[in-house]
C-alpha cells in the first residue's frame, strides 16, 4: 500500500529566503537546492560545451566531413527523445552549413533498438553515407560500430544511456556518462547531449573561420531549444541545475510562439495553449502523440513534423500523430484490461490485499510498442517491479520493465544473466527501467529466475509505496495566487518533482467525468466557496465514491483555465483514509 510522507526540509540560503514567498520557501527547501544561483535560469548558467569530453573530437570530424561535403546520415532512436535528437542535429547542421545531411530512424519491429549492422546495411542501401552520427543511442552498438567501419564508413556516437565495459570502436563519442567523465551534469538526454556537440561544431567552425568563409551567419543555437525542452522532459531524466535551464528556456520560447512549428502543431491537436506551457504539458500531452508513431509504425512520421517549417503541414502531421496516439491509446486499455483479468486472483491492491512481489507476464496478442506503457501502468497499481513480453514474430519476445525505488532493475537483469548465461540475449536500461530479449520458449525459466533474484534482492519484502509531499497547505493558500506561483517557479520534473501537498478534505460530491476521471467538490477549510478538484484515473482507483467523505489527499495545487477564465484546482494524487 502507498502511504502519504512528508519531505524533509533544510535551511534556505538567506538570500532566497528574504526574496521569496512563503509558499515557494516551503517547497525549495525540500529540493535539492544549495544556492541562490540554483534558481538562476538564464543560459550563463549553462555549463560550457569544453567541459563534455569527447565534444571537440566529434566537432573536429563533422567539421572535416562538412569541408569535403561528405554525406552525413544521422541515425536516431524510435522515442521522444530520439526523434528531437534527430530533428535537432538535422537543423543544427544545416544551419551550420552542411549540404547533405539525411536520417534513419529505425522500425522497432524491423530492426530493434540502435546501431545494428543490418541498420547499417540499409544505410549504406539508401543514403551511401560518408559518416554515421548517431543520436540517443549507439553506446552499446559494437558489432554496428564494427560492421560501419568495415564499410570505411567512421562513426561518432552520441548517446546518454550506461555504457558497457567495451565500447564501440567509433571515430568519437560523447556521453556524459562514460567513467572518465568530470562533466558536471550526468543526466542530460539524448537531445541534450546533441546540443553540446553542436555548440562545440559552432565554436570550432567559428574558430576556422568558416562561417565567412562560406558567407553565412553564426547560427543562435538557443532557437533549438524548444527540441531539446521537449525531448529532455519526454524522456524523464533528471531536471538537475543544468537541465532545468535548458527545459525552462525552451519553454520560454514556445511560450514566445517562436517555438517550431511542429511543436505549435502538436500542442494545438492536444488541446494546449502555448502562452499557459509548463514542462508537465510536453511530457503528457506533446511526448506521448510523437512517441505513438514510433510505438506503432515508424518515427520518421514524428521527425518530419519536427523539422517542417510548414505550419500546414505540421498540423497534417500532427493531426496524424494525435490519430495514432489514440489508437495507441485503446491498445493500451485493452491490454491492462486482459493484464488485470490474467492477475485477478492476486487480488486487488485498491482493496488493500497482498502485492505480489513482482510480476512477469507475457500473451500472444500484446503489441510490442506498447508494453512499456503496460509495465509502468502495472507497476503504479501494484507497487511492484513489473516485466511484460510481447512476441516479435521469429520466435521471440520483446520484454520493457518497470521498477520501484530501491531496486535497480537493470542490475536484477544482470544478476539473472549471470545466473543463466544465454538467457537474455540483448538487455539494457536503468534503474527505473529496462527492456530485454529472449526466446518465447525460455519464458517459464526467465520468469522463474525473475521471481527467486526478486526474493534475494528484496529479503526484507517489497517497500511500501510513499507519496512524498511539502506539507500542508494554510486555507489562505488554497487560492490562485499560490497556484499561480506554483506554476511559474518550475520546471518541475523527475529529480526536482512538482509540488505535492497534503490535508484533509470534507467530500461535498463526486461525479464521474471523461470515463475514468473523477471531479471532486471538497469542502474549504476555511468556510469559503468549495474547492474544485481533479482525480485522473480515479475510477480505476475507486475515488469516485468518496461522497460524504474525509479523507487525507495528497494533490498538487493548479491553475485551470476554461473559456478564458481561471480558477484554482486540486488534483488529486493519493487517497488516504
Amino acid at each position: 500500500m502507498r502511504r502519504i510522507v512528508r519531505r524533509p526540509a533544510t535551511d534556505l540560503p538567506a538570500e532566497l529566503t528574504r526574496r521569496l514567498p512563503e509558499v515557494l520557501q516551503r517547497v525549495y527547501a525540500r529540493r535539492p537546492i544549495q544556492s541562490a544561483n540554483e534558481l538562476e535560469l538564464g543560459l550563463d548558467q549553462l555549463l560550457p560545451p569544453d567541459d563534455l569530453a569527447g565534444t571537440a573530437r566529434a566537432a573536429e570530424v563533422l567539421a572535416g566531413a562538412m569541408r569535403q561535403q561528405a554525406r552525413i546520415c544521422v541515425v536516431g532512436d524510435f522515442d521522444a527523445d530520439g526523434a528531437t535528437s534527430c530533428a535537432l542535429a538535422l537543423r543544427g547542421l544545416r544551419a551550420m552549413g552542411a549540404k547533405r545531411v539525411g536520417y534513419l530512424v529505425p522500425n522497432r519491429f524491423e530492426y530493434g533498438y540502435g546501431l545494428t549492422p543490418e541498420l547499417v546495411e540499409l544505410a549504406v542501401r539508401e543514403q551511401a553515407p560518408d559518416l554515421i552520427i548517431t543520436v540517443d543511442n549507439g553506446i552499446s552498438s559494437l558489432e554496428g560500430v564494427a560492421a560501419a567501419r568495415a564499410r570505411g564508413i567512421p562513426v561518432v556516437i552520441t548517446d546518454h544511456h550506461l555504457p558497457p565495459e567495451k565500447l564501440p570502436d567509433a571515430e568519437a563519442i560523447v556521453n556524459p556518462n562514460l567513467p572518465e567523465q568530470a562533466f558536471g551534469s550526468r543526466n542530460l538526454a539524448g537531445v541534450g547531449v546533441m546540443f553540446y556537440v553542436l555548440a562545440a561544431l559552432r565554436s570550432h567552425l567559428r574558430r576556422a573561420g568558416w562561417f565567412e568563409a562560406e558567407k553565412l551567419s553564426v547560427p543562435r543555437l538557443d532557437r533549438l531549444l524548444d527540441l531539446v525542452a521537449l525531448g529532455t522532459v519526454a524522456d524523464v531524466v533528471p531536471l538537475d541545475h543544468n537541465n532545468r535551464i535548458l527545459v525552462s528556456q525552451g519553454l520560454g520560447r514556445i511560450r514566445a510562439g517562436v517555438g517550431c512549428a511542429g511543436i505549435r502543431a502538436l500542442l494545438e491537436v492536444a488541446g494546449r495553449e502555448p502562452d499557459l506551457l509548463v514542462a508537465s504539458d510536453l511530457g503528457f500531452a506533446v511526448g506521448p502523440r510523437l512517441n505513438a508513431a514510433g510505438r506503432l509504425t515508424d518515427m520518421a512520421l514524428g521527425v518530419e513534423c519536427l523539422l517542417t517549417d510548414d505550419p500546414q503541414r505540421a498540423r497534417a502531421l500532427a493531426a496524424r500523430l494525435d490519430g495514432l496516439n489514440r489508437e495507441r491509446r485503446d491498445i493500451e486499455a485493452r491490454m491492462t484490461g486482459e493484464a488485470l483479468e490474467l492477475l485477478g486472483d492476486l487480488g486487488d491492491p485498491v482493496s488493500g490485499q497482498a502485492r505480489p512481489m513482482g510480476l512477469c507476464l507475457s500473451d500472444e496478442a500484446w503489441h510490442q510498442g506498447v508494453i512499456g506503457i503496460l509495465a509502468s501502468r502495472l507497476k503504479e497499481r501494484y507497487q511492484c517491479p513489473v516485466v511484460a513480453f510481447a512476441p516479435t514474430g521469429d520466435g521471440m519476445l520483446k520484454g520493457s520493465g518497470r521498477s520501484i525505488p530501491g531496486l535497480h532493475l537493470r542490475d536484477l537483469l544482470e544478476a539473472i544473466n549471470r545466473q543463466y548465461p544465454g538467457l537474455i540475449p540483448r538487455f539494457g536500461g536503468h534503474a527505473m527501467a529496462a527492456g530485454l530479449s529472449l526466446k518465447a520458449s525460455d519464458f517459464p525459466l526467465f520468469q522463474q529466475a525473475f521471481e527467486a533474484t526478486l526474493e534475494e534482492e528484496l529479503e526484507g519484502g517489497l517497500p511500501d509505496g510513499e507519496i512524498a509531499t511539502d506539507g500542508e497547505l494554510a486555507g489562505a493558500e488554497l487560492g490562485l495566487a499560490a497556484a499561480r506561483q506554483l506554476r511559474k517557479a518550475g520546471p518541475w520534473g523527475q529529480g526536482f518533482p512538482e509540488p505535492v501537498f497534503d490535508g484533509r478534505f470534507e467530500v461535498l460530491g463526486t461525479r464521474i467525468v471523461g470515463e475514468r476521471h473523477v471531479r471532486i467538490n471538497l469542502a474549504h477549510p476555511e468556510g469559503r466557496a468549495p474547492l474544485e478538484a481533479i482525480a485522473f484515473n480515479g475510477v480505476d482507483r475507486g475515488w469516485d465514491g468518496l461522497d460524504g467523505a474525509c479523507p487525507r489527499l495528497a494533490y498538487r495545487l493548479d491553475v485551470n483555465r476554461w473559456r478564458g477564465r481561471e480558477r484554482p484546482q486540486l488534483v488529486v494524487e493519493h487517497v488516504e483514509d
